[in-house]
């Protein structure tokens, strides 16, 4: 193969690597990690600028003159740490085995191909989850069942805004708002013990996790950019399930 043709399609297969990291919640240093143990199996060097919307890399060989610089925009992050976990493994066995670019590609290509858990099956095990935090927090079987039935629907409304592509906030918003005004139910009819519980715990589903600790990785690591970005968004998150659970406390009259 030509070598500028080569460094093109090197330059295009670690970007979609980089662009995949990003996408399924890998912070900035990792992302940058994985890159660079790729491009170390195929006998190059990588330079890298990430944002949260975009991508820029440029990667050439040492000791000649030939470099290629691509740009990628980030589609809608969707957390996956099994991806995350699989992309990272493939990069230490590519530079043990020293790959060659198709092998690097195919097996991308798999991690991408990758079976999701049911959507079904999700929203069984995060309202299991949200029951669970319910009954840690001193709330009954009753109360349980409250925050069970309110985070179903809430992350089914999240799941159907989702398919819609509605803006995310509004997602957020809008499954705050349904598992609020549910779990404050619970409350009016005063259903078991401790029906606030319930009320508190059924929208913990929507807490940023991912984002608030890849910002404080990302400052760590001094990629202060990325790491200002993901705090903000966090923060947005946070204000969008605030606004949701403020309405439906507004709505019945909570104190």
């Amino acid at each position: 193969m030509d070598a500028s043709k080569e460094l093109i399609k090197t330059a295009d297969l670690l970007l979609e690597i980089s662009s995949l990291l990003m996408v399924s919640g890998a912070n900035t240093n990792r992302v940058n990690l994985s890159i660079n143990r790729f491009a170390s199996a195929l006998n190059y060097s990588t330079s890298c600028f990430i944002s949260h919307k975009s991508i820029i890399i440029t990667v050439y060989k040492d000791n000649t003159h030939l470099s290629c610089t691509q740009v990628k925009n980030i589609p809608p992050y969707a957390i996956n740490f099994s991806i995350i976990s699989a992309v990272s493994k493939a990069s230490w066995t590519a530079i043990e085995e020293r790959w060659t670019i198709e092998q690097i590609a195919k097996e991308i290509e798999n991690i991408k191909k990758q079976n999701k858990y049911p959507k079904l099956v999700v929203l069984l095990a995060v309202s299991m989850a949200g029951a669970g935090f319910c009954n840690i927090f001193s709330g009954d079987y009753t109360n349980m069942g409250v925050a069970f039935v309110s985070t179903f629907i809430g992350l089914l409304i999240f799941q159907l805004t989702h398919k819609e592509k509605y803006n995310v906030y509004l997602r957020i918003f809008a499954a705050s708002l349904v598992a609020s005004v549910l779990a404050s139910l619970g409350i009016v009819f005063n259903l078991g013990t401790n029906p606030e519980t319930a009320l508190a715990t059924s929208i913990l589903f929507l807490v940023p996790g991912v984002a608030l600790i890849n910002s404080f990785t990302d400052l760590l690591d001094n990629n202060i950019i990325n790491g200002m970005v993901r705090f903000t968004t966090g923060l947005m998150t946070v204000l969008a399930i605030t606004l949701g659970l403020f309405i439906a406390m507004a709505l019945f009259q909570f104190n």
